[in-house]
């Protein structure tokens, strides 16, 4: 057995993020040296991305990056198998770095920003694959969203003060509104709104929702005359839980969201929501 102490085993783990027996064995098998460890984990991870590949990545985080100017930004979400990686500034490190690229060279979609090249000869892909090696764990990238063209803002918020940001919201207004941006962009963290609008929603969506509000009044035994009113009022109130301008806003829900815009003067013209693993 290699001398090595459980100081050797936790500051391998805090490099590598690597578990526990994985750690004692490369120590064992480096005779107790860690930076060969290190090594020795990196390949044998290497070796492990594929055997990864099946395994469930529910925990990470979402992270940003907006323009000096705000006329542009970024929310990338990265995730991870677990909670003590997700929380690591290796792990972290790598989603700032994506979020970075994705700023400079504008991806048209999750394709081609996996293909492109984040550092010379290395694509995005390599560089996630390679923090899957590295890190020990399923490393993914499946999301991200960039705005620009208007005046851009982001909130991020934290599940648990040891970890990264879990819920991120992107938000682009027409116009400058620093107060509006922040206020909309932490109603949609706790609301999670699914549409801007209800002309974002298809027609297909509306109808089925119809069908299933009378559907569900006639099973309730409602009386046939009160259907169409009863399904109107569940309709509109699918409409009042989805879309973000017709939801009571969260700091005064006397008013909606698109009259909190309005009495701003303001005009938000899209938004994105990521909360890691939903």
């Amino acid at each position: 057995m290699a001398n090595f102490t459980a100081a050797d085993v936790k500051k391998l783990r805090e490099l590598t993020g690597a578990g526990m027996m994985d750690c004692k064995k490369a120590l064992d098998e480096a005779e107790g040296n860690v930076d060969k460890a290190v090594e020795i984990l990196r390949v044998k991870g290497q070796k492990g991305v594929a055997k990864r590949e099946s395994r469930s990545a529910e925990n990470g985080a979402v992270v940003s990056l907006i323009a000096d100017d705000k006329s542009s930004g970024v929310l990338v979400e990265l995730k991870c198998e677990t909670d003590f990686v997700a929380k690591g500034d290796k792990f972290v490190a790598v989603a700032d770095a994506i979020a970075a690229h994705v700023a400079k060279t504008s991806p048209a979609d999750l394709e081609t920003l996996l293909a492109s090249e984040i550092e010379s000869g290395k694509t995005v892909q390599a560089f996630v694959d390679e923090a899957n090696a590295t890190l020990g764990e399923k490393i993914v990238l499946d999301r991200f969203a960039q705005f620009s063209g208007g005046y851009v803002a982001a909130y991020m918020h934290r599940t648990s003060p040891d970890l990264p940001p879990q819920v991120g919201v992107l938000v682009e207004l027409d116009k400058e509104n620093a107060e509006v941006a922040k206020d909309v962009a932490q109603h949609i963290a706790a609301f999670a709104p699914k549409f801007l609008s209800r002309d974002a929603i298809s027609a297909e969506t509306v109808e089925n929702e119809r069908r299933v509000a009378e559907a569900t009044a006639r099973e309730e035994g409602k009386p046939e005359a009160a259907l169409p009113k009863i399904v109107e009022g569940r309709v509109t109130g699918f409409f009042k839980e989805n879309v973000l301008v017709d939801q009571p806003f969260a700091k005064d829900n006397k008013k909606t969201v698109q009259k909190v815009l309005d009495e701003a003067g303001v005009s938000l013209k899209r938004f994105a929501r990521f909360r890691v693993g939903v």
